[in-house]
């Protein structure tokens, strides 16, 4: 594995394998035994978008496998004064064993891997979130023992980069998946054929979605760059995660939800704390799942 650049790209035995990777470093963290293949690399994190469980966990996550990681804002290098990525890219991958981007278009990090000739890990685009669907999938397994036979829903926009991400996730691992979201914000038919996952359904009903549901995952309404877009929040009045909602759910279910949260928009103060413990859990799979990425691509 050279990079990690979408779960498109992968396949079940590679997020099988990545997941089980990140359960046996979470297992042996603090331990002798903890494994070091980054040792006298120095890997550079290029974010374009705010970040605090990404950064911090790529940081540790480095660290703890031995590397050194240096801290990169676009607006404190040529970029945020318009070089294009491929010279960025160029520059860089003579210098540092490997990038770590966080930014709008996965073009710029499907051009940077082209380019550096090193490699490089999606951190988050305006397309996917592969890092975080490992961390979820971890604690999935974690605490129902697998998602084989589980319905998991994603209710909140449709169309953004953690559900197309659990979609590539449910048609590699065969889940049941439902994405429920206002008509306008559900993905393009187009792009769902060109997936062709017949476990993968689209709704615009919340409450039928949610009916017999193991998991439900949820994330803001308006993603990074789309703030003040009223019009588009007002759409989501039926889609919060809320105690009436999850009536419809199985009884054991577990909430997820990947993080910064607004309480009271797409889930309610009582069921994010009454959900919390899980919902922290996710939160810090994403430095064991990262660095099961990382030792993959060191190998």
């Amino acid at each position: 594995m050279q990079h990690l650049l979408s779960i498109e790209e992968l396949n079940a035995s590679k997020l099988e394998q990545l997941i089980d990777s990140a359960a046996a470093l979470k297992a042996s963290r603090g331990s002798g035994a903890h494994p070091k293949p980054l040792a006298n690399q120095t890997w550079a994190m290029i974010f374009t978008k705010s970040s605090t469980r990404t950064r911090v966990s790529f940081e540790v996550g480095v660290r703890e496998l031995g590397g050194s990681i240096m801290f990169l804002s676009s607006n404190d290098i040529q970029l945020g004064r318009g070089e294009p990525i491929k010279d960025t890219a160029r520059v860089l991958g003579r210098m540092v064993h490997g990038c770590i981007i966080r930014t709008f278009a996965q073009q710029d990090v499907d051009d940077f891997a082209t380019y550096s000739n090193i490699p490089t890990i999606n951190a988050l685009t305006d397309e996917e979130h592969p890092c975080q669907i490992l961390a979820d999938l971890l604690t999935v397994k974690e605490k129902l023992g697998t998602w084989v036979g589980k319905k998991v829903v994603f209710i909140g926009d449709g169309d953004n980069n953690m559900s197309c991400s659990w979609i590539w996730a449910a048609k590699y691992l065969g889940f049941e998946l439902v994405v429920a979201a206002p008509e306008a914000c559900l993905p393009p038919t187009e792009w769902m054929n060109l997936v062709d996952a017949p476990n993968v359904s689209l709704t615009s009903d919340p409450v039928a979605a949610m009916q017999d549901a193991d998991i439900i995952n949820t994330d803001v309404w308006l993603s990074m760059g789309q703030e003040g877009q009223s019009e588009k929040e007002a759409l989501f009045g039926a889609y919060q995660v809320n105690a009436e909602l999850l009536k419809n759910a199985k009884e054991d279910h577990i909430v997820l939800h990947c993080l910064p949260a607004y309480r009271d928009k797409e889930i309610t103060e009582d069921i994010l704390e009454l959900h919390a413990d899980t919902i922290f859990q996710q939160a810090e799979n994403r430095l064991h799942a990262q660095k099961a990425v990382l030792a993959a691509i060191a190998k």
